[in-house]
């Protein structure tokens, strides 16, 4: 179903060399809000490391983010050294593709990594790239984003039983 993840972690700390690897990712295309910042834009602990170890065994990454707050974008984005898109209008492709021409790697070999079903993993799997849905890592969100939880907790729960089952 083109709203069901390919992999959900908690957060993007346990998405691992090793797994990427395992299905030939060479490069993420990362969310900021709620995913790699909190409601309150403090990067999540230890992120940099995170970062800087895939990097160095030749991950490919860039930041996409739906928020039109330029200056936040590009703190987070230079805290992690990561180019990025702003005001991406998720989930449409377009921000996918400049996302895909900027990381200069083919879709197969990129993973969208988000906690949102309806702008992160949509987006993804309408740009045939993996997709990695993590956990939110505040319980605050923007007032769009609280309408769409709901909703989205519903295609999550209807994911996770159908990954049981397997």
């Amino acid at each position: 179903m083109i709203l069901y993840p390919k992999a959900h972690f908690n957060n993007v700390k346990e998405i691992s060399i090793e797994i990427l690897k395992e299905k030939n990712i060479k490069g993420l295309i990362l969310d900021i809000d709620n995913t790699l910042i909190d409601y309150d834009k403090q990067i999540i602990e230890n992120a940099e490391e995170w970062c800087n170890n895939l990097k160095n065994q030749g991950i490919k990454m860039c930041i996409l983010s739906n928020t039109n707050k330029y200056k936040k974008v590009k703190k987070v984005a230079d805290a992690l050294g990561l180019k990025y898109l702003y005001f991406a209008h998720k989930p449409s492709k377009r921000g996918f593709e400049k996302a895909r021409k900027i990381l200069d790697l083919p879709a197969k070999q990129i993973a969208v990594v988000g906690d949102q079903i309806f702008t992160d993993v949509l987006g993804g799997n309408r740009s045939n790239m993996y997709t990695i849905l993590t956990k939110p890592i505040d319980t605050r969100d923007i007032w769009l984003t609280k309408l769409k939880r709901p909703f989205e907790n519903i295609v999550i729960k209807r994911y996770l039983n159908k990954e049981r089952r397997k």
